[in-house]
């Protein structure tokens, strides 16, 4: 399962890889849901791309993401002072009296406080890192799309809940951020050949056993590890990833846009990995078949899943 990805997070770069035009609504809804709801995630490098941006009608976005950090830290703040009201009083227990009640609340409030801390620095800092691409479930991605004969970047929330599910169909199946390719004409059919999408990554991340990693059986007394592992082209092309994506409407809810990326077996280096799947990386020249799909001739749209790019996939310790 590819359970994160670094993205390209400037609509800049679809713009120009793929001659997009912006969604400009969808993304004001975006932002203006996101500040109603502490449960809309985008990552930092989509919200820089924004506000570097100078086109006068972006402006709308610019604000309501200054006013969603501007609230975001206030709360951080809140939380600080929190933390270290519970801190003090709990040293203060300590210096008459060991209890665990005061140990393991001077433990929660310095753990909570160094986290909070993080926090407030990844909002204030200007300079982008490499973690602000990173999406995760949940989190929002620009995706290409194909609308009215043109192509067209529209937000969506990194895990597919399928037109006509119910609302908690989320968390009945919270693997749909990954969408496999031999269950495309069963569990996705609602979806493949009809909603087809494509996301720039720049590489992926993947939970792998310690053990596979190492090639060896664990001793007899030995508890496995979970490593994270990244994996990156090494010629350090951008993937074109091939995605599904569903539009989402709900009685007195509101519309939501989402997608999953498509995975396949893995190629060799990612299995020797300990890995057992892989996002497909499709060619730059079957991009408008890709984003035209009949469902009348699916096997077209395997063949251009077959016709992947295959870069060779060096993988590293995340950090």
């Amino acid at each position: 399962m590819c359970y994160s990805a670094q993205i390209e997070a400037s609509f800049r770069q679809y713009e120009r890889m793929f001659g997009a035009q912006l969604d400009l609504p969808a993304f004001f809804d975006l932002y203006a849901a996101r500040a109603a709801s502490t449960k809309v995630k985008v990552p930092k490098a989509v919200d820089a791309a924004f506000t570097r941006a100078t086109d006068s009608g972006m402006s709308g976005i610019r604000e309501a993401i200054r006013r969603f950090e501007i609230t975001q830290a206030a709360a951080l703040e809140q939380e600080l002072f929190k933390q270290r009201t519970r801190l003090a009083d709990a040293e203060r227990t300590l210096q008459t009296k060991m209890t665990k009640a005061a140990s393991e609340s001077q433990r929660i409030a310095s753990d909570k406080i160094t986290a909070t801390l993080r926090r407030l620095d990844d909002l204030r800092r200007d300079e982008l890192k490499d973690r602000d691409s990173r999406i995760f479930p949940g989190v929002y991605a620009p995706v290409v799309v194909m609308e009215h004969g043109r192509r067209v970047i529209k937000p969506m929330r990194y895990q597919c809940r399928p037109a006509g599910k119910p609302a908690n169909y989320d968390a009945r199946f919270p693997s749909t951020y990954n969408a496999r390719r031999d269950n495309l004409e069963k569990f996705w059919k609602g979806q493949f050949g009809v909603t087809h999408g494509l996301m720039i990554v720049n590489a992926f991340y993947e939970n792998v056993s310690r053990a596979r990693l190492e090639h060896r059986e664990l001793g007899p007394d030995e508890k496995d590890e979970n490593v994270v592992l990244e994996f990156r082209p090494d010629a350090g092309v951008p993937m074109l990833v091939a995605c599904l994506w569903s539009h989402w409407t709900g009685a007195g809810q509101p519309d939501l846009l989402s997608f999953a990326a498509i995975t396949d077996e893995p190629p060799p280096e990612v299995s020797a990995a300990g890995h057992d799947r892989c996002i497909i990386p499709i060619k730059a020249a079957n991009v408008d078949a890709w984003l035209n799909p009949s469902h009348d001739d699916l096997q077209r749209q395997f063949m251009i899943l077959d016709d992947r790019e295959r870069p060779y996939y060096a993988h590293r310790l995340a950090a």
